[in-house]
């Protein structure tokens, strides 16, 4: 780990991103990984959006596509409104960004 470089900064070095800043091979993800993904982004999960997380890697690994919010809101108890709280700026984008998947089909 090189001087001045923070713990979050460091494990975030050690994946490969794509050009819109998804990971390039979901597997290497891990929940410290995604401690510090969230943490980049000033996010402190709480087991709700440990609830989404789950439900999208095991979506993605089941039909190789990151959920939309309406499968997610569908399919779990966070509705709409919680599902953007939890995740600002882009519901289904950051939740796959947080759950080491590539960017849902549909985002923008």
């Amino acid at each position: 780990m090189a001087q001045n470089v923070a713990p979050t900064e460091a494990l975030l070095e050690t994946v490969e991103w794509d050009a819109d800043g998804y990971m390039v091979d979901w597997t290497a993800w891990s929940e410290e990984l995604a401690r510090a993904i969230a943490a980049a982004m000033n996010i402190t999960l709480t087991e709700r959006h440990w609830e989404v997380i789950n439900f999208a890697r095991a979506e993605y690994e089941a039909n190789d596509d990151a959920p939309s919010i309406r499968l997610i809101t569908q399919k779990t108890d966070v509705g709409t409104k919680e599902l953007y709280q939890l995740f600002p700026g882009g519901a289904a984008k950051i939740a796959a960004r947080i759950s080491g998947l590539p960017k849902p089909t549909g985002c923008i």
